[in-house]
């Protein structure tokens, strides 16, 4: 079947409507003429069911490949991952995040697509802010949208990414995060607690075991003492929990306390942020060092003498962040390597995205 090029689209005549867009969704039926993208015309040229002609010299697969290069930005990913979807059995047409596929025994004009696929270079940094808008647009019109990655030898990785708190649906089951304190007939007052260079020690036995054994905050130094993060001490702090005391014996103010833990860790604030919305939202969260990333989140601990394992691991990002996709596909796979989710937080001014990447199969 002769087809030409027009533009920014490979046409066909009449006879091309039944013969590739009914029977295989290829293209854009107009006014008689069916309109393919490149990617489809190369993949229909590939199969040998059409010829190509430009001007009046028919292009063989290689010099339409070029051409259409010229054209379009990484064409060659495009055409890479569209010809495996074909050849995974999918539906699949171009869109505004390059493609949107059918379910599997769906077709267009039949069901709607399901997913959005957005095709990405392993050697190319994709903006936090991008990621945002195209996230912003697969939900508008309620679509899943995956982000195809291409490495260096053509393999592909499928990631779906999609906010977790949609709906409202991201909250631990931690009833009581912070313990009562009370610490004598008079009630409740802030205990005293000593910041170090790196952590803050509480020498209260009563309360250090409260709260560590009754909502995991810190780890215990010995039988009396309780050692607490940065982060957990501020959050304490903020909650009139607990009052700090610097090495000379002077009561720190939230302020002073910031600015030193500030200087140890510059981005402290912005990682705190998240810390107290995820206790807010009921979790827990510890560090997540051993597995590169700030915290490993737990839904709900019981009891530190059996401690389940932790659902997800959250690495807080900045709103200008790039993901430089070989760093971020090695996170991904080590947490699903041990049984768990990856989680990205930024904290925009306006609200804080809590964005999971997920490796799949399609």
């Amino acid at each position: 079947m002769k087809t030409k090029i027009q533009g920014n689209y490979v046409v066909a005549g009449a006879e091309a409507i039944p013969a590739l867009y009914q029977s295989g969704y290829f293209g854009r039926p107009k006014d008689n003429v069916l309109y393919l993208r490149f990617v489809e015309a190369a993949y229909l040229l590939y199969r040998n069911k059409i010829e190509i002609f430009k001007d009046k010299t028919a292009l063989d697969f290689d010099a339409f490949l070029k051409f259409a290069a010229l054209k379009e930005d990484f064409f060659e990913l495009k055409y890479i991952v569209y010809k495996d979807l074909k050849e995974r059995g999918y539906y699949i047409q171009s869109a505004a995040t390059d493609f949107r596929i059918y379910p599997r025994g769906g077709s267009p004009g039949k069901t709607a697509a399901k997913s959005f696929v957005f095709v990405q270079s392993e050697r190319i940094d994709l903006p936090f802010s991008a990621l945002i808008q195209h996230l912003n647009n697969t939900e508008n019109v309620r679509k899943q949208f995956i982000l195809a990655l291409v490495d260096e030898e053509s393999d592909i990785t499928f990631f779906e990414i999609k906010r977790v708190d949609q709906n409202n649906g991201f909250f631990g089951e931690m009833s009581y995060p912070i313990p009562d304190l009370k610490t004598g007939p008079e009630g409740f007052r802030p205990i005293p607690a000593i910041l170090l260079k790196e952590r803050v020690v509480l020498d209260n036995k009563t309360v250090s075991e409260k709260l560590y054994q009754n909502a995991f905050f810190g780890k215990m130094m010995d039988e009396d003492r309780l050692q607490l993060s940065l982060v957990e001490a501020l959050y304490l702090m903020e909650q009139n929990r607990i009052e700090i005391f610097n090495l000379n014996s002077e009561k720190m103010t939230p302020d002073e306390f910031v600015e030193h833990a500030s200087s140890i860790e510059p981005d402290f604030m912005k990682k705190y942020a998240i810390y107290k919305d995820l206790k807010d939202r009921k979790f827990v969260p510890k560090t997540g060092f051993k597995f590169g990333t700030h915290f490993r989140i737990y839904e709900k601990v019981e009891s530190l003498d059996k401690i389940p394992h932790s659902e997800f691991l959250l690495h807080v990002i900045s709103p200008d962040h790039l993901f430089k996709m070989p760093v971020t596909s090695g996170a991904i796979r080590l947490a699903n390597s041990v049984h768990k989710r990856m989680i990205y937080a930024a904290d925009t001014g306006r609200k804080i995205e809590y964005i999971e990447f997920e490796r799949i199969k399609m």
